[in-house]
């Protein structure tokens, strides 16, 4: 609390003296798993605009809307025609809008490192009790948690709109249960990319840029690829170009293991073999992006 002592002043003198002190912190230190948590729950927040201005709300808003209209068009329509099945499998409704995540990604990923470097407050992060890893795991984990609940809202949709169908309870939890283990996985490695390609440079604009350039562009490629390959009869080499970006990687994923129909020319997936090999590569990915953004921040921290 300052506490202001004037002085005896002779006429004309204006000179004071203020004893400017501060009260000591007495209170409980809650540590460095409380700072890590309220790190995490900050940036999850952020992802959605949630605290901040209204500006920053509508284009996650409107992106989780996007999400969410097509599952609701199809759970009305299976039920107003009284469908034995959805119109599209749980499994494939993040590869259909793809798109949309990846513009998702794009916008959030910059907006919760970007700014942390380019206004260079990661070093105050660091000055108090949290470390480089705390602070890796907090951005990583909240960008896949906004990613999660942005594609596993619309399987929730479709789900709840199957039963009020009265559509097989056992295969709709079926499906259900697969289509959240594959936007699990790619909620992680989109995450992972994102976060490594954001954190490169504090312009938010450049970070858009590249983030969409690396999801879209790869994902275009392969594809090009693929069907390039079918056309020639050359249906082996499918799979292993569906290695190449991150869509056919969780594509090949669901194929190989959760009886997904592949999105790829021709509808050729993996076999349980190569799909080993998808497994291998994603949590490579996963992992390679994790040990990416740590040795970045450790640099930044000094």
């Amino acid at each position: 609390m300052a506490v202001e002592h004037p002085v005896a002043a002779t006429p004309g003198d204006q000179t004071r003296i203020h004893n400017i002190g501060y009260r000591a912190y007495d209170g409980p230190r809650l540590g460095r798993s409380y700072a890590t948590r309220s790190l995490y729950s900050q940036s999850l927040r952020g992802s959605y605009g949630l605290g901040r201005s209204v500006k920053s709300k509508v284009l996650p808003m409107l992106l989780f809307v996007v999400m969410c209209v097509p599952a609701a068009i199809m759970v009305a329509v299976a039920v107003a025609t009284k469908a034995k099945d959805l119109p599209l499998d749980y499994t494939r409704y993040a590869i259909v809008l793809q798109a949309v995540i990846s513009l998702y990604v794009a916008s959030q990923a910059p907006q919760s490192v970007s700014r942390d470097l380019r206004f260079k407050t990661v070093p105050l992060y660091f000055s108090r009790p949290i470390e480089t890893a705390d602070y890796v795991r907090a951005k990583f984990a909240a960008l896949a948690s906004a990613l999660f609940i942005l594609t596993a809202a619309p399987l929730v949709v479709l789900y709840v709109g199957a039963l009020l169908a009265k559509l097989d309870f056992a295969d709709q939890t079926k499906g259900f249960g697969q289509g959240l283990v594959s936007v699990a996985l790619l909620s992680l490695l989109f995450a992972g990319l994102g976060l490594v390609i954001a954190s490169v440079t504090p312009r938010r604009g450049f970070g858009i840029a590249a983030v969409i350039a690396v999801l879209t562009i790869s994902y275009g490629a392969v594809s090009t690829l693929q069907a390039i390959a079918e056309a020639q009869d050359a249906a082996g080499s499918i799979a292993w170009m569906g290695l190449f970006s991150p869509i056919t990687l969780i594509d090949g994923l669901q194929s190989a293991f959760l009886g997904a129909t592949s999105a790829s020319p021709g509808g050729v997936g993996p076999t349980n073999g190569e799909g080993v090999v998808y497994l291998l590569v994603t949590l490579g990915l996963i992992a390679a992006c994790y040990g990416l953004l740590m040795r970045r921040y450790r640099k930044v921290g000094l």
